[in-house]
């Protein structure tokens, strides 16, 4: 384990991205980008984001952002889209359901976890955010 790796707490609660999670325009984020307890692990809401700003494009190119940035914490925390057990997904614009499906589809397809969708207003420019809940058995049991 290197020292950055995150390590559990006396509760066994093990916090990813809590000292380094940066927003848009390099604000320090007060949350975990994902916090794990007994096989659990739950992904805060990702936006289309790079290096501190919003991606710039349509739904499409959005939401492969922000999928592939949740994707990034789930294998940090050693989860996959087969460990993934729900999804909540927020849209800027209904119009744009049919398009974030075909996308979430290219990832989730052979795994669909449960899923809300809603629209939102989302943080400026962003078109879509997406959150999950992933499962692992904890080793021994």
């Amino acid at each position: 384990m290197s020292d950055n790796t995150p390590r559990a707490d006396a509760n066994g609660i093990i916090r990813y991205g809590v000292a380094g999670g940066t927003g848009q325009g390099g604000q320090h984020m007060p949350f975990s980008r994902a916090v794990q307890a007994d096989g659990w692990l739950y992904v805060s809401g990702q936006v289309p984001m790079r290096d501190g700003e919003i991606v710039e494009g349509n739904v499409t190119t959005q939401s492969h952002a922000a999928i592939r940035n949740l994707l990034d914490i789930l294998a940090e925390a050693g989860y996959g889209v087969e460990h993934v057990v729900r999804c909540g997904v927020w849209l800027d614009d209904p119009r744009d359901f049919a398009a974030f499906n075909k996308v979430f589809k290219e990832y989730f397809g052979e795994h669909p976890p449960a899923r809300a969708c809603v629209e939102s207003r989302l943080v400026i420019d962003a078109k879509v955010e997406v959150e999950c809940v992933a499962y692992k058995r904890p080793r021994g049991s």
